[in-house]
Parts: structure tokens; sequence; C-alpha cells
């Protein structure tokens, strides 16, 4: 079948399950299935004392003649609360390490052998929002390393939907949708007494052709066999320390928006 005949069978798809769809909610209504699943994913990763995660990664990016592309790239995760966490990120550009030992929060561009340091003592919390103070870039997903997960994702909600279940890597989840003024978020829990967040989307709805971001995450593991070491950053041989945390190590959107200029 041609690429044209595909595209008319998922349109075909499409209109039979928007048809078929019931409405869950009205626009602008908080639905209390999906607030209480969000309040009870964010007190399981809140008592969650240590935790690994790998995660696969796409964005997608408009370029100057408008045409879409999504980038993948994965990270691995390694979080110890209250104040320490272990981020390695591989895609096309980006292949970095961010590393907070509870005092130091550094930045380690594998490609480019150089790495800063901020001085940052506090909670994974300072961390994060010190990452993006410094950096002047969000830290998608970040929020859902905060101590209150809950307090940060609900902040600027202005509906929100249960979908129903769905399958991610093939574990049945719950579907939540969630609107905000610039932004429209979904987020997929696994169902049970382990309500883990298994995929993230992100979407620029008031962007051109409306990007959006998704996290996949898989290979949770709540009890993991932590190393202190890897808290720690030892800087490696001929490795230059550079001033202040270079946006473009970790987000190839920046390192991509660089080279078009």
């Amino acid at each position: 079948m041609s690429r044209s005949g595909w595209r008319w069978l998922a349109l075909g798809i499409a209109l039979t399950i928007s048809l078929a769809a019931e409405p869950v909610t009205s626009a602008n209504s908080l639905d209390p299935d999906a607030d209480q699943i969000l309040k009870s994913m964010s007190s399981y990763l809140a008592a969650t004392k240590a935790f690994s995660v790998n995660t696969d990664i796409d964005f997608e990016v408009v370029n100057r003649n408008g045409q879409k592309l999504q980038l993948s790239s994965f990270a691995s995760v390694v979080v110890q609360r209250p104040g320490q966490f272990y981020i390695q990120r591989q895609g096309m550009i980006a292949n970095a390490d961010l590393i907070f030992d509870g005092e130091t929060l550094t930045l380690y561009g594998r490609n480019s052998n150089a790495y800063a340091q901020i001085n940052t003592p506090g909670t994974i919390d300072d961390a994060i929002r010190a990452f993006e103070l410094e950096t002047g870039i969000p830290a998608p997903g970040g929020d859902l390393l905060f101590a209150d997960p809950y307090a940060v994702l609900s902040t600027g909600v202005e509906s929100s939907t249960y979908m129903g279940t769905a399958y991610v890597n093939g574990i049945e989840c719950h579907h939540l949708a969630f609107r905000e003024n610039d932004v429209d978020w979904q987020l997929w829990v696994q169902t049970g007494d382990q309500p883990l967040p298994m995929k993230y989307v992100i979407t620029s709805k008031w962007i051109t052709a409306a990007p959006q971001y998704e996290i996949r995450m898989r290979d949770w593991n709540t009890n993991p066999q932590i190393n202190a070491e890897q808290f720690t950053f030892s800087a490696p041989a001929g490795a230059t320390q550079l001033d202040a945390l270079p946006a473009s190590e970790l987000d190839e959107l920046t390192s991509i928006e660089e080279e078009q200029q």
C-alpha cells in the first residue's frame, strides 16, 4: 500500500475511534478520577526513597521550511532522596551526564570532554530549579523527580480528563489528559498497587504544528542497589572546566537552533 493509502487508512481508523468515543468531561472542568490518580502517583513517587528508571525521549521540532522532525534520545536516571541524582543523556547531539551530590550540580559533556559546576546545596528540587535558572531551558520530566510531584504538575491545570485504560509497553495504564493555558499534557500511570508513570506527553499547542515532547519510562526499580560513587563527579583526564552550564549539552533543540543560525 502506498503512503497515501496508509494515510487514508489511518484517517479512517481515527474517525472511527473519534465517532465511537464518548466525551468524558466538559471543557474547563477537573475530573476527580484524573486528579485522584495523579495524586496517587505523586504520593507513591514521593514515598520512594530511591529509584532508577530508563527513558526513551522523542521530541518534535519544526524547521524553517515547515517540516516537522522527531528527534529521539535516551536517558538513564538514578535518584536517591532527598538530595542526589545521576542522569545520563544520549541522543543525536546530546551525550552528557548531569550529577547532583547534595552540594554541587555538575554537567559533563562527554563529546566535548568539558564540564561546569554550580554550588547548589539542598535537595533535588533545588538542583532542578538551579539547572533551569542557569541554562534558561526547562527540564521536561524533571517535575516527576520533585519531592511533591503533585504540587508541581497540578499548578496551572485548567481542566483534566480520565480517558480510561490503555497499554504502554504492554503494561496496563490509566490514561490522564490535562489542559493548561500554553500546553496540553497527558500522563499514563500504571494500574495496580504501583502507580508508576509510564508515559508523559507535552504538547505546545500554540506553537506552529503543535510539537510534542514524549517520554516513555521503563525498567523501573524502586529498590535499586546504588553505588554512592555515582553521585560523585571526578573530572576525566584533560577535561576542560567551563564557567557556566552549557544548555546545548543536554538540550538538542538548542543545539539544532544554533546550527541553523
